[in-house]
């Protein structure tokens, strides 16, 4: 039996495609800046990003983590989103490593925050406050339904930021979800951005890395810091070859993962049993929950387990399902049949 495993888009398994290019890669020592994929991965991604300059990391946790790092400097303060994966996901990295304090302002559902808080979050010049360096939006927006955040917001948040002197940060985790949203360059989307992240992992299907993209001097010291945290990696062009192949093909693997979410999203809408807010299913990521009072949710995740569909409860009676590389139509066309039988007991 295939496992449908629609818990992440990180589980994804690299194509035959990338598998090729990782066996051939011309190797070098990455830490001397020696590594030909790795300086090429690097040339492009700043390309595409229309920055200076980027770096390959492991992670995109020490990519959003180097990037703060590099912005603010200890006791001060960076504003972002109370549902944003820096401040949920990545084990208060920010304060643990860097004595950074974070400022969380509401998310909408639309993955933003209102800019009036924006506004109201800065700081004044005052010695019992903590001096606003930095602001950090995600995009797409993992816990507000995959949402894509549009140039006109990004571009009105970083006119608050240069008016206050301040840096503005995006995890762009997913941002090539965003991108072929709303089918625009993503040197575009940032162009008035001082930093990004984004994954080779995740919709690239990329077995591992990241890579931040800013200006030369802010490349300079992640590239420091990155040393600092143990991220400097050597013969890393096995990572960077997959990453070059990704940038080849992602537009089109992603278009069809929202296609499959889409489809998703359609037949979850038509079972009685089961509620999902269907005009929030943007990308390929969507929650949706449990209606019927037959089925406790861990029979639920038990009994779609044991058929082969494997996702998440994210929080009491929400659950989370990505699609991705690897998931065709056919698996779609399973999970909704088996959700069907599931409940139909």
């Amino acid at each position: 039996m295939k496992t449908i495993d629609l818990r992440s888009d990180t589980v994804t398994l690299p194509s035959q495609e990338i598998r090729d290019a990782i066996s051939n890669a011309k190797l070098g020592d990455d830490v001397f800046q020696e590594d030909p994929n790795v300086n090429l991965l690097e040339s492009e991604a700043a390309l595409i990003a229309g920055k200076e300059a980027a770096l390959l990391v492991p992670s995109g946790t020490m990519g959003n983590l180097i990037s703060f790092l590099v912005h603010c400097q200890r006791g001060t303060e960076a504003i972002l989103g109370n549902k944003s994966h820096t401040f949920v996901y990545e084990a208060g990295g920010i304060s643990a490593m860097g004595g950074i304090h974070s400022h969380q302002l509401q998310n909408s559902d639309e993955g933003m925050i209102d800019i009036d808080l924006i506004k109201n979050a800065i700081r004044k010049d005052n010695v019992h406050f903590p001096v606003t360096s930095l602001i950090s939006l995600e995009n797409t927006h993992n816990m507000c339904y995959g949402s894509p955040v549009s140039k006109d917001y990004i571009d009105e948040v970083a006119t608050i930021a240069k008016n206050n002197k301040l840096k503005l940060h995006i995890d762009g985790a997913r941002i090539f979800n965003a991108t072929v949203k709303l089918n625009i360059e993503l040197k575009k989307l940032i162009e008035h951005v001082d930093s990004v992240t984004f994954c080779l992992s995740k919709g690239l299907a990329c077995p591992i890395g990241s890579v931040i993209c800013g200006t030369q001097e802010f490349i300079n010291q992640a590239r420091r810091m990155r040393k600092v945290l143990g991220g400097g990696m050597r013969q890393a062009g096995i990572i960077a070859s997959a990453g070059l192949v990704a940038f080849k093909n992602m537009n089109n693997q992603i278009s069809l993962d929202h296609d499959n979410a889409q489809k998703l999203a359609d037949g979850i809408n038509q079972i009685d049993d089961l509620s999902i807010d269907y005009d929030k299913v943007k990308t390929n990521i969507l929650y949706f929950k449990l209606k019927s009072n037959s089925i406790s949710s861990e029979q639920f995740l038990s009994e779609m387990n044991a058929k082969g569909v494997l996702f998440f409860e994210v929080s009491p009676n929400k659950y989370r399902l990505v699609t991705h590389y690897g998931i065709t139509k056919e698996d779609i066309d399973y999970t909704l049949n088996t959700f069907k039988k599931v409940l139909s007991k």
